[in-house]
Formats: structure tokens, sequence, C-alpha cells
């Protein structure tokens, strides 16, 4: 199950999640005649729930730690214990309307964008199983991204607080709209599930403007074998990001040397790439687990590589997990812009503002090492507590993935995080 504070850009797409949404409600509040489920006593609709009662406490008081960065603020300078880092409730439905036709939608209420926690529909989608290994969906639905990706809204499932955010912070927006298909395929012992994905997603963005993707389209391969899986994914969409656009039109007046460094950086339908790949050995005691992902984004966003490994043993309720992070720039962190020399006094002032701005994104680019100390204590049936420390070493000049910096704060210090969750299921 996914996540995402995912508030629709535009009024097109926002019309267009009103109707996805109503076509599901339409297709589970009618049940066509003679349409029903394999045992006729056993209801056609479930219903199930999820959250996270979270805190988090951060060293660093003059920035914010975020889960994501699509979320306005988090804790550390905003408040010295936030809750809204990882808190988040969930209810789903699912229609089960004929063996072959399904429906599902899910609802989300989490920190969004603009701080506020209004509900928002994270899944609507009608599933339809032409075959036991063939199957199709249309409406909102998951990107199959990363190893937990259908998971990693639900903390109950995992076994950390959180997701590792350098390399799941890759990927911030998690759903699209549009279609998928699976094929999985039985050989023996082994399960091989291809799918593939094609739509598009619209975000806001907390400093404002919209994040769009289109033609967005993802290939999934997910292998499972006794204890073992493995999963591989490639995603490719193009991205604008409006809130940038001003910044290179602005460079754009500057002639050839403005417009060239406009088409190197600009956000705007600019292809982005992700590759990741990602294991599991969890054969029941213990569990080692691991995700490598690299992005290709060639724009003031930049390039970048992470990846992170995790153990856990369990005993009895008890698990305690040891985790090791990472995430590094793999494209300029600096460039010196418009050679400001050349220009008359009048335009000299305003370039030197452009190739400030122009750095200070540049050097935002996420560069960190984390190691993530926790426990996980089920002390109920669906119930779990956990607790965890992280201590992120981030890199020279970096912010790493810090938010909200102040004038005071220190790039390349060592940051200290401790969170405190109760994850449930009904």
């Amino acid at each position: 199950m996914p996540i995402q504070p995912t508030q629709p850009a535009r009024s097109s797409t926002r019309n267009a999640t009103h109707q996805l949404t109503a076509v599901v409600l339409v297709a589970m509040l009618w049940h066509p005649a003679g349409a029903s489920t394999e045992d006729p006593t056993t209801s056609m609709f479930s219903f199930s729930g999820f959250g996270t009662l979270g805190v988090v406490h951060s060293s660093e008081d003059d920035a914010d730690f975020t889960s994501s960065r699509l979320k306005p603020n988090g804790a550390g300078y905003t408040r010295a214990w936030s809750p809204a880092v990882d808190s988040t409730a969930g209810a789903q439905v699912t229609a089960n309307f004929t063996p072959q036709l399904s429906a599902v939608l899910q609802i989300i209420a989490e920190q969004n964008y603009d701080n506020t926690y209004i509900p928002h529909v994270e899944w609507a989608n009608i599933k339809y199983q032409f075959t036991p290994e063939v199957s199709v969906r249309v409406g909102r639905i998951v990107l199959p991204v990363f190893l937990v990706s259908d998971s990693r809204m639900v903390g109950y499932a995992n076994p950390w607080v959180r997701p590792p955010v350098e390399v799941y912070d890759f990927v911030p927006v998690s759903d699209s709209d549009g279609a998928d298909a699976s094929y999985r395929i039985n050989v023996g012992d082994f399960v091989n599930t291809v799918m593939g994905t094609y739509g598009r997603n619209s975000s806001r963005a907390p400093e404002g403007g919209n994040v769009i993707g289109r033609r967005e389209w993802v290939v999934s391969d997910t292998v499972e074998y006794g204890a073992v899986t493995i999963h591989l994914a490639y995603e490719e969409t193009h991205l604008t990001i409006d809130s940038l656009n001003a910044l290179f039109a602005a460079f754009r007046q500057y002639g050839a040397q403005g417009n060239a460094l406009a088409d190197r950086y600009d956000v705007d339908d600019k292809p982005f790439r992700f590759i990741g790949l990602g294991g599991m050995y969890d054969p029941g005691a213990w569990f080692v687990t691991g995700e490598w992902g690299a992005t290709q984004f060639h724009s003031v966003v930049g390039d970048g590589t992470a990846w992170y490994v995790s153990g856990g043993y369990r005993l009895a309720k008890f698990t305690p997990y040891l985790s090791y992070a990472q995430v590094k720039a793999d494209s300029n962190t600096f460039d010196p812009g418009l050679t400001v020399s050349a220009l008359p006094p009048s335009l000299a002032a305003p370039a030197v503002g452009l190739n400030t701005e122009l750095n200070s994104i540049l050097g935002s680019i996420a560069v960190q090492k984390t190691i993530s100390v926790g426990a996980r204590w089920d002390f109920l049936k669906n119930v779990d507590l956990k607790l965890q420390y992280d201590r992120t070493r981030l890199g020279a000049g970096s912010p790493g993935t810090l938010i909200n910096l102040q004038p005071d704060f220190r790039p390349g210090v060592g940051v200290n995080l401790f969170s405190i969750a109760i994850d449930f299921v009904l």
C-alpha cells in the first residue's frame, strides 16, 4: 500500500481524479445481475484499516527532517518532537463482484504539502483477472518501483519505523493514474511476476507549484523462491516542476549563455529515469534485505545513487534490527553560471542573484550516510511498538535530505534522530 500526499495540481487532473473515484464507487455499489462471488454466503465487500502514531526528535534545530520531500516540515526546526513525519491513517474497501472482477478504494490521511491532514484517494482502481496468471487494472495504481512499494505506507508491514529515505525519497510520487497489466508464471518453486504500468501523476510541492509526470511507464519483475524475493524495476517519465519556470525564463533573457544554462538545468517535460534492484531473504527467525537505486535526470534536480542494507533477528515478540543507508550525487553540485564580468552593471547584479539561486538548488542535492538501530515489539495482536535511533552524517556542503534550512544551518554535520511509533492494522 503506497504512500503519497498527493493533491491534483490542475483542474483537469482534479476532475479526472474525482471522475475516477466516482467510477470505482459506482462499480462497488452496483452489483450486476448474475454477478456473485463463488460462495454466495460471503460478503462481496471487505474492509481494512491501518495506521501509525509516531513522533520524531532531531538534534538539528536549524533544519527539518521529513520522511518525504513533498512534506512541508518535520522534526528539528519546526518542532523538537514532530508527529507529522510518520503519523498516518488509512482505510480500504475491496469489492469482489465476480471471481474475475474486483475494485479497490483506499483513503489516506497524513501530512499534506500545505500542512493539512485532509484525506486523499491513494488507490481507486478496477481489476479484471483474465486468467489465474494475467490481470489488468485501470485507475489509480501504486507504482511498483520499490521492493515494498505496496506496503511502504503500512508501518506494521515493515520492520523499521519508515523505509530508508535515502532510497525511497528518489521517487516520492508513489502512484499513477492509468493502467497496468500483470503476468505471473510458476515454474516449479519459482514464482515470477512481470508488471507494466502506464499513466501520469500530479502533485503539489510544499514550496509552491506543481510536480507533474507525463507519459509515465514502469516495467518491473519480481521473483519469489521460498524465503527469497528479488525485485527489479525501471521507470521513465517526463517530469515538470513548474515552480522553477520563472528562474530559467530569467536565465534565457541573457542570450546564448543563458539559454544554454536553461536548456541544461530546466525541469520542463524533462525525461526522469529510475532503475532499482532489491532483495530480501526472510526464513522466519531472521531477515536480511537491501535495495539499490539510481536516477538519471539531466536537470537542476540532478542525478543520484543510493542503497541500503538491513537485517534483524526475531526473538519471540521482539525484533532488534540494524540498517545502513547511503545516497550520493552523480551530477554537478556547483556551476559558475552566467559570466558576470562581461555584463554591464545593470545586468550584472541580477545575474549574480540568478547564479546564487541556481547553485542553492544544485547544492541541495542529497549526500548522506545513515546508521540505524531499532527494535520492534509486537505487544498486542496486530499492534507493534517501534523505537529507532538514526545517526546521519551529511556530505560535505550538502544538507542531505533535510529541508527548511535556516541561516545558521551548517552542511556536512552529524544529525541524531530518535523515533517512536505505534503501528496497527484492522
